[in-house]
Order: structure tokens, then C-alpha cells, then sequence
């Protein structure tokens, strides 16, 4: 579905990525992991087609999804061919209800308003709230809901649990684990190493800007030295 091969990313003078490559298949989950500042929310932006909005530049490599090579694209025409995205920091529209954030940029398919709703049951009850009214989980799930009603065949989340409290990380994981069941395709960035571990058909392990390691979880559970070496603090 998803293949980066190569790919090289600069901001200005400074090489942020230099040699990312990794794949994600149909109904598959897959990481990006590493520790801050290791290329992998650039790669993101790479795939979207959001670098040149934070001055960026892909410098290299190639970005395919199905039969469309990505680079080049803009990001409005990225998600239309079927790429949704649950950016870090959420970026909600913070004067939009919650309503109106769902189906500002919704698309015909499987997410409409109440399969959404059904997921999750608390933007519901705030369905006339404003997006700056929500707490940081709410604005997360709605996050998450606004890239669903885009019906992407592909969902990438950036920071899928930064921040938020235990009992609303749990239920972004039991979402997460729901949409897995169904066959959605998911790139996953997450610090929460125990539950992407659970979660995740594979594992990518980027270290300053470029592919170090690919596996499953088994792999990367029986090599400690893996993880202390690139994902420790």
C-alpha cells in the first residue's frame, strides 16, 4: 500500500532525514519508533505533503502509495487519494463544533456521523461544543474521528497518546485495537513502547534520519540491547 524507499528530507541547509525506507501493507499496523528529534514526524510531513508549510524539503528518495508516487503533491490531494492523518498536537479546528469539525472534510464510506459517534460515545455528548472547549482527550478523539470521516484507506497518527491522562491513553488503545480487527491500515508514532508492542504487525526503528532496524514484535521484545540502544532516554 505504503512504500518510502530512500527518502531524504532537508530543512534549509540541515539534512533532517537521509536514508528512511520501510513499507505498510493493507490491514496492517505499523511504527515508527525512535527517540525525539530522529526524522520521524518528518516523515510524516514527507508522506502528507506538509514539509514545504514548515520549510522543508524532500531531497531524495521516492514516497509510493499504491500505484501514485507522493512527492510532489500536495497535501489536499495526498488525503484524497486515500491517506488520513491524526496530526501531533491534534490541530482541531478550535471555533468549529464538534459536528462541524467531523464533516468539514468528510467523504463518502464506511465513517459517517454516527459510526463515529458510535466509536466514540463522548464526542456525542459534546457534539455542539466548540473544539477549544474539549479537554485534551476529547480534542485527541475527535482528532482521530475527523481523519476517519475522511474514509482513508491508509491512517497515520503522530503522537497518538502524548499527554493524555491513563484511562483516555486505554481508550485510544481499545480503539485503535477495534479499527485493527476491521482491516484498517494504520502508521502509528507512539512513546508507549508495551502497548505499540501489542499492537503492531511491525516495527520501524528510525535513528538520526534514516531505517536502522525493521521487525516484528517478538524480535524487538527478545533484544534489549535494541531498545536500550535506540529508544532508551
Amino acid at each position: 500500500m505504503l512504500w518510502v524507499e530512500g527518502l531524504a528530507a532537508a530543512y534549509g541547509q540541515s539534512q533532517a532525514l537521509t536514508d528512511v525506507s520501510f513499507g505498510v501493507e493493507a490491514g496492517e499496523v505499523v511504527t515508527l519508533l525512535g527517540r525525539n528529534g530522529m526524522g520521524k514526524t518528518t516523515t510524516v510531513r514527507a508522506i502528507m505533503g506538509l514539509l514545504g508549510s514548515v520549510g522543508g524539503r524532500v531531497s531524495g528518495g521516492g514516497i509510493r502509495f499504491g500505484e501514485a508516487e507522493l512527492i510532489g503533491q500536495p497535501p489536499h490531494l495526498v488525503a484524497r487519494r486515500g491517506i488520513g492523518l491524526v496530526p501531533e498536537g491534534r490541530q482541531i479546528f478550535p471555533t468549529l463544533s464538534v459536528e462541524e469539525n467531523l464533516i468539514a472534510t468528510a467523504r463518502p464510506g464506511r465513517w459517517d456521523l454516527d459510526s463515529v459517534y458510535a466509536l466514540f460515545p463522548r464526542l456525542r455528548e459534546r457534539r455542539g461544543n466548540s473544539g477549544r472547549n474539549l479537554s485534551g482527550g476529547e480534542q485527541q478523539m475527535l482528532a482521530i474521528g475527523r481523519a476517519l470521516m475522511t474514509n482513508p484507506k491508509l491512517l497515520i497518527l503522530d503522537e497518538a497518546t502524548e499527554g493524555l491522562a491513563p484511562l483516555i491513553r486505554a481508550e485510544i488503545w481499545s480503539v485503535l485495537g477495534k479499527l485493527k480487527s476491521e482491516g484498517q491500515a494504520i502508521l502509528l508514532i507512539d512513546k508507549n513502547l508495551s502497548a505499540v508492542m501489542r499492537l503492531a504487525n511491525r516495527h520501524v526503528i528510525l535513528e538520526r534520519g534514516r531505517t536502522v532496524w525493521t521487525g516484528d514484535s517478538a524480535a524487538l521484545a527478545s533484544a534489549p540491547q535494541l531498545r536500550e540502544q535506540y529508544l532508551h532516554v
